[in-house]
């Protein structure tokens, strides 16, 4: 009786260790650099644009599904936008959007610290702060993004990533989000 004792503890001892070695919980947070190329025409006035710094914060997950592929789901609340420069105006007008954003990334590890990450990323409008009476922005967002990870400890990381829009953020104008994300975060 006291070796089955033992070796049901012994296994669960070893399925929570290896567990705990493919599902990884963390945090992270960082800057947005972003921009909105595309058409420089709003319902026929023209402007400029320039990309405005923000940030980004949320929780992450990794998955080890090999020893040198994982996938990475993420859940954060992210803001981009750009300041907007009409030619008849005084002053310059700021479009900040406000996300919930799901990328889910494919980690490629090329090095033990060291990975490339790719993969889509779902956003859903939560607000719209902005100070002109722009259109309405869409409530939908998806993107392409692409970086690499760099693992300074088993916990501690950094992260840089790009994420290219593929969806119009207005329906009455051809722009797109487009942002430089730098990560830091913590994983447990």
């Amino acid at each position: 009786m006291k070796k089955i004792i033992l070796a049901a503890v012994l296994f669960l001892a070893t399925s929570a260790t290896i567990q705990a070695q493919l599902l990884k919980l963390g945090v992270k947070a960082g800057v947005n650099f972003a921009s909105q190329p595309g058409d420089a025409t709003l319902n026929g006035v023209a402007f400029d644009k320039d990309g405005i710094t923000s940030y980004h914060v949320g929780v992450v997950a990794e998955v080890k599904l090999l020893e040198k592929f994982a996938i990475q789901p993420e859940l954060l609340y992210s803001t981009q936008g750009a300041t907007y420069k009409f030619a008849d105006a005084q002053e310059d007008f700021k479009n900040e959007l406000a996300y919930l954003s799901i990328p889910v990334m494919a980690k490629i590890y090329m090095t033990k610290s060291l990975s490339l990450e790719v993969g889509p990323q779902a956003s859903f409008l939560l607000s719209q702060k902005n100070d002109v009476n722009i259109e309405d922005a869409n409530t939908f967002d998806f993107a392409l993004n692409a970086g690499l990870g760099l693992k300074i400890t088993e916990s501690i990381f950094v992260q840089g990533r790009y994420s290219l829009g593929l969806t119009d953020v207005s329906p009455n104008a051809d722009i797109r989000n487009s942002v430089v994300q730098l990560s830091a975060g913590f994983m447990f």
